[in-house]
């Protein structure tokens, strides 16, 4: 279940990171499939099979509050029943400076409350991107910081996540604002791809 904002809806170029990743997929021969109450940003097929075109990726949304992504945990979850979660939120947390120092404290509650749910559900957590913006990028990497402690603490409860790092997919780029990104915040169509490679490569271990 591809789960977080309009990153992971698609937002600019449709099937967003969830293109290239299902087509990197079937071309190594390993089954996917994505699960999510929205289906919008979208492609029919990719490579000539009918593209899943189901996600949990909703624009503009945090991850909590009334447009926060922890209030779908309960429903998505039970009703998908995912057996990975791509997980990659707080984007418009630290672009709209809310409570930025608590940012990895709420990423911490939702994470719990996913392995609540399902103690069995294997959770890939990503450091989000970079903007185009030298501040916003420096409050990302002091969140992205605390992710690896997050990460640990919960392996070490014998809980199933691994983290992956979007940052510095794009940030290897010296002209990543330009070449991976289409505005302020979104990636385009080569920022997609470089995104799906990172998915990928963490996914495929679990893929059948």
């Amino acid at each position: 279940m591809p789960f977080g904002d309009s990153i992971t809806q698609g937002f600019n170029v449709a099937g967003g990171y969830r293109a290239p990743l299902f087509r990197l997929a079937l071309e190594a021969g390993r089954d996917i499939t994505f699960v999510g109450s929205a289906n919008d940003y979208s492609v029919p097929n990719v490579n000539g099979v009918p593209f899943p075109r189901n996600h949990e990726g909703h624009g503009g949304w945090t991850i909590e509050g009334n447009n926060g992504i922890a209030q779908l945990v309960g429903t998505s979850i039970p009703n998908y029943q995912p057996h990975i979660i791509t997980l990659m939120i707080g984007t418009n947390d630290i672009n709209g400076n809310i409570n930025v120092a608590d940012a990895p404290n709420r990423l911490g509650r939702l994470l719990d409350s996913i392995f609540a749910r399902d103690p069995n559900i294997l959770v890939v957590l990503a450091q989000i991107v970079p903007t185009r913006t030298d501040g916003t990028n420096n409050a990302i990497m002091a969140y992205n910081a605390a992710m690896p402690n997050l990460v640990s603490t919960r392996v070490n409860m014998g809980q199933h996540i691994v983290l992956v790092d979007m940052y510095t997919a794009f940030t290897s780029d010296p002209n990543y604002r330009q070449t991976l990104l289409a505005d302020n915040l979104h990636p385009n169509q080569a920022g997609y791809n470089r995104m799906a490679e990172v998915w990928f490569e963490a996914l495929s271990p679990y893929l059948r």
